[in-house]
């Protein structure tokens, strides 16, 4: 164990946000922290590093072990350069690296005894910075920061001219670097693009510590985690397995909990009509009756109805209006801003009904795209036409379409003028605004609270052609679920720019990857998008090594059968131990009751009955044996 929360409570004026939090985490641990905006995840990773004092309870982390913390918010603030600042983590391998170098130097001018003492402190040394690795600690740094998105035109830049994002890019990779027993990282994948969230995917699965993860992007908890804490109305309840295990397990016990409070109460309401029916009798067999039941009903432990599924936010999408067949179409779009060429030549369509991503790396101009279509800017050249009937309602993830003077009631009337009061505050209600809420100014809003202000007005545009620049930036895990429900249910068209994966596998029937100024359609949703793109990418490298030789490609197709072969033969091998091993352990137990049949007193001065048992016993180990034999057989198997 690297980590024990014991007890963990907090409130803040006097509101409790965490109560009696218990958890642990093993060395190899990846656990994830969920629960809705304000559940008090980042409050719990504060307390764990000791950036918070907790009201009670205890954090312990065993002895000698390290760990590393990454908020949401960093305040790196440097003059040295990007490479120079992730350097700067292996200064001991750097001095080390000097003495090597001092060393031999001297070994050059020495002899003798001096020259012995020389080598034998170089040997030290050297063995030292291999074990530190040392031989390997630049490549490995420019690894994680052309993993994290930085080119090698960025790393002379100074850190102290950097945007949030990237400085939380660089304390991240120093984060990486430090190779901490414990890593906590609270929302990592804020400022990553897809690119870069996959690399950190694979960096955290290979990663040899536990890590401790916060974070609303679902995908990537169903990658990283094996165990999962979540925080529900201040308590906490340890989940195994993955995002989409523990979304699995928690509905199960939800509806078990709810059937038993169901149950539960309708039994209550049976014994009280009981009750009143015995006491309506008037007869002091009948009252002593009631009595004797209203004491029992009295000692019963009434359940907590348990919270219900996840509908606090209530989206309607449903467009006025049927548009024609043809939606969108754009034929040769290119934009540049200066000389940076975003894209050239592009084109698509877009039929009724679809619902179409567009992904791609940061920078890459899929809002550009976006923008184009809405009329917020000019292509530089292209042709982009709208079908008949077509009414689009824009979600801008700046939320630009919102006037931030304005209060929520205006923002709402002054758009649509033709509702009274009643339907505003409605509507407002439905995404979480209730009372004195709706006279907030949109300017003093969150992140999250303005994105479900756009929420309320793309709902009320009822147009039949939706386009949202990243819809599910600042929404909460359950937001993002409403919204994909509202999303599927919408028979409208739909084109949206998002980093989201797991949001994008549940709603897109089409992706559009743009990748060096092209387009590329893939038919299907994330999933298959990944499948494709690996085909492609085979599929490309086997042809651009040789693309005049079929033996090439032949040879190809044969490692690929080998590889499914060898994955097979994997698979029946791991099939064949768990049975032979649910076999033993049935016998074992099978073993253990003859054992504890053999000590009864009934039993044990039965010559004929202990003889059968003596030979089960025997035909037991013999099978035990050949089973154990077979598995050891198995498990030495290439």
């Amino acid at each position: 164990m690297i980590l024990s929360c014991q007890n963990i409570s907090k409130a803040f004026n006097e509101k409790s946000i965490l109560k009696n939090i218990s958890f642990h985490i093993e060395d190899y641990d990846k656990a994830a922290i969920v629960g809705i905006n304000g559940a008090g995840k980042t409050t719990l990773l504060r307390i764990i590093v000791g950036e918070l004092p907790a009201d009670e309870g205890i954090v312990t982390f065993s002895k000698d072990k390290t760990f590393g913390y990454l908020s949401q918010h960093q305040s790196v603030d440097s003059s040295n350069t990007i490479y120079d600042e992730l350097l700067s983590v292996k200064k001991d391998l750097i001095l080390l690296e000097m003495q090597l170098r001092q060393t031999e130097l001297q070994m050059k001018s020495s002899s003798g005894e001096q020259l012995e003492k020389l080598m034998e402190s170089y040997s030290l040394l050297t063995h030292r910075f291999e074990l530190g690795g040392g031989y390997a600690y630049r490549s490995e740094l420019i690894g994680v920061l052309k993993g994290l998105g930085f080119q090698e035109n960025d790393f002379d830049k100074s850190v102290s001219t950097l945007s949030g994002g990237q400085k939380t890019r660089v304390a991240l990779g120093k984060l990486l670097l430090l190779k901490p027993d414990l890593i906590l990282l609270d929302e990592p994948t804020n400022h990553l693009d897809m690119s870069s969230i996959t690399w950190l995917e694979t960096y955290l699965l290979n990663y040899k510590g536990a890590v401790i993860i916060v974070s609303h992007d679902r995908y990537f908890l169903d990658r990283i985690s094996n165990k999962v804490i979540e925080i529900d109305q201040t308590k906490s309840t340890v989940f195994s397995g993955n995002y989409s295990d523990y979304a699995v397990k928690k509905e199960q016990l939800r509806t078990a909990a709810l059937k038993a409070y169901m149950n539960q109460q309708q039994e209550i309401r049976h014994q009280e009509e009981v009750i009143q029916k015995l006491r309506s009798f008037n007869r002091e067999k009948s009252i002593k009756r009631a009595e004797s039941r209203e004491k029992m009903l009295d000692k019963i432990e009434v359940l907590e109805k348990p919270t219900e599924a996840p509908s606090d936010m209530n989206i309607r999408l449903e467009p006025k209006c049927i548009s024609g067949n043809d939606v969108l179409y754009a034929e040769s779009l290119s934009k540049s801003f200066g000389e940076l060429n975003l894209f050239e030549g592009i084109g698509f369509d877009i039929k009724r009904g679809e619902h179409v991503a567009i992904i791609g790396d940061n920078g890459t101009g899929k809002t550009t795209i976006l923008k184009i279509i809405n009329g917020l800017i000019p292509a530089d050249s292209g042709t982009l036409k709208t079908g008949s009937n077509v009414h689009i309602g824009y979600y801008d993830q700046e939320h630009n379409v919102l006037h931030k003077e304005k209060t929520l009631f205006e923002e709402i009337s002054d758009d649509y003028p033709t509702l009274n009061n009643t339907e505003i505050r409605s509507t407002l209600a439905a995404f979480l605004f209730t009372g004195d809420d709706v006279f907030k100014r949109i300017c003093d809003l969150s992140g999250g609270e303005r994105g479900r202000v756009s929420l309320a007005k793309l709902m009320l545009s009822e147009s039949n052609f939706l386009i949202l620049d990243e819809p599910t930036n600042h929404l909460d895990i359950t937001s993002k679920e409403i919204l994909e429900d509202a999303l599927n249910n919408y028979t409208g068209t739909v084109l949206y720019v998002s980093h989201d994966r797991y949001f994008i596998n549940r709603t897109a029937s089409r992706i559009l990857e743009l990748s060096n100024g092209t387009l590329i359609n893939y038919l299907g949703n994330y999933d298959y998008y990944l499948e494709k793109k690996a085909q492609l990418t085979s599929a490309y490298v086997t042809s651009d090594a040789d693309s005049s030789s079929s033996y090439n490609v032949s040879v190809s197709k044969q490692d690929w059968r080998e590889q499914k072969e060898q994955q097979a033969k994997q698979r029946k091998k791991e099939n064949e131990l768990k049975r032979l091993e649910d076999k033993i352990e049935m016998l074992e137990c099978r073993n253990a009751e003859i054992d504890e049949l053999m000590a009864q007193p009934d039993i044990c001065t039965n010559v004929t009955k202990l003889q059968e048992l003596s030979s089960d016993k025997e035909r037991i180990a013999a099978q035990i044996e050949q089973l154990m034999n077979r598995w050891e057989e198995l498990e030495s198997e290439e």
